[in-house]
């Protein structure tokens, strides 16, 4: 199969479009959000959802019909009331106990959908993006998958110097913070509001593939990281049961661009989705169907006032949306604080993100110079803090440079073919 692209160590990704039908043109952009489509008479696609209120009333009324979506995998190991997930479970995730992971956002996709659904754009966002946060005491910027599990464990240690002692509302008020922290830092970058959220665990991840029977995916070389990922497979296309997919979408230690590899990895893994539904005839299977629910009501975190009855009955009625996959452009790696991070240019960001959602891209680049930390010319004396108590040099133009055109989409076929990556 034509993987449609180099697979040279820094070959940059290249164009990603699928014209896809309804609910699958649904499901390729927002796995999250799918899980009834096909169930459209059923009232119970919008019950047994944890709900989140987290959206700005203001963004919800400012977008005419249209829908900014912002898309998160939390890797966590832990459930939504902070119970260690069983081992059973974790042996098949390979991903280390209960202590590890956190509260990244490690996966971030930030999905426009038009009114008039023509045309769909998701922009994956690098999860080690150094940005600036608000709110979070001690830092003031940090690696934008940071932002939600800092919030949390600095809200739920106000709240326990209040005297709160409930482990599950602990967690459930936490996790309320990070929530509305990482919206916040993701719209802040983006320039553009957000009406939508969902958010959809590491288990969840494994849950979906294991309801489809696997997923088909297609690498450009063999990869062999079972130290970590537990990701070892051929060169070519395969299909991968529940536990080597979250294998294939985790993976980033032995890749040529490391994270940026794995967010290519994640829109593949969306694209197989939407393909597997569509020949598996699950939604179209009431017990299948249930199953895949199921799965979302143990996995999801929604935001409040999210009709999906409607959403996907509207998206449903559409005739023939394209969607287009693209990810958010790097300058450069570096290290800040013994940690590897990527230094971006947020004004050129804004640009392209409203550029691309049809929005006014604002004022043009500044001829000189650049608007925020991080930025090729900001002076190296600039200090900012790093929430240990000390400072770090704002960072110059000593990193590596990223890959060519690391923002652009990826290639691949028309329904029926899945993107060829590394």
């Amino acid at each position: 199969m034509d993987d449609g692209g180099n697979s040279g160590s820094k070959a940059g990704p290249k164009r990603l479009r699928l014209a896809l039908r309804g609910f699958v043109a649904l499901t390729a952009t927002a796995v999250v959000t799918i899980t009834g489509a096909g169930w459209y008479a059923s009232a119970s696609l919008d019950k047994g959802f944890v709900r989140a209120d987290v959206i700005d009333k203001n963004d919800a009324a400012t977008l005419g019909g249209d829908l900014n979506i912002l898309l998160i995998g939390l890797d966590t190991r832990k459930d939504l009331d902070g119970n260690d997930l069983p081992q059973a479970i974790l042996d098949q995730l390979h991903a280390g106990d209960s202590d590890v992971g956190g509260y990244n956002a490690n996966s971030l996709i930030l999905v426009h959908i038009p009114k008039d659904m023509k045309h769909i754009v998701a922009f994956s966002i690098p999860r080690d993006d150094y940005v600036p946060v608000t709110g979070i005491p001690g830092y003031d910027h940090a690696k934008i998958k940071e932002a939600y599990g800092l919030k949390k464990a600095a809200v739920e240690q106000q709240l326990i110097d209040q005297g709160m002692t409930d482990p599950v509302e602990l967690e459930h008020r936490g996790r309320d913070a990070g929530r509305a922290s990482i919206v916040q830092t993701v719209r802040a970058l983006t320039g553009v509001p957000i009406n939508r959220f969902a958010e959809v665990s590491l288990a969840g991840f494994y849950d979906l593939a294991n309801v489809l029977g696997g997923v088909d995916v297609c690498l450009r070389n063999p990869v062999d990281d079972s130290e970590y990922s537990g990701a070892v497979f051929p060169a070519g296309r395969q299909h991968l049961n529940a536990s080597q997919a979250l294998s294939f979408v985790r993976q980033r230690h032995g890749l040529p661009d490391g994270d940026l590899d794995r967010t290519h990895r994640q829109q593949a893994f969306l694209v197989s989705v939407a393909q597997q539904l569509k020949k598996s005839g699950t939604l179209t299977n009431i017990g299948e169907l249930q199953g895949l629910m199921d799965a979302a009501h143990r996995d999801i975190v929604l935001s409040q006032d999210w009709n999906l009855l409607d959403f996907v009955s509207t998206l449903g009625k559409a005739q023939s949306p394209s969607v287009e996959f693209r990810t958010l452009p790097v300058l450069r790696y570096d290290v800040i604080n013994d940690q590897d991070v990527n230094i971006i240019d947020p004004d050129a960001i804004k640009r392209e993100v409203r550029t691309a959602f049809g929005m006014d891209p604002g004022p043009a680049a500044p001829t000189t110079g650049a608007s925020a930390t991080g930025s090729p010319d900001v002076d190296a004396d600039t200090q900012s803090t790093d929430g240990s108590g000390g400072t770090v040099t704002a960072p110059t133009t000593s990193g590596d440079v990223a890959p060519p055109n690391s923002g652009g989409p990826l290639t691949t076929g028309i329904d029926g073919d899945i993107p060829c990556v590394n």
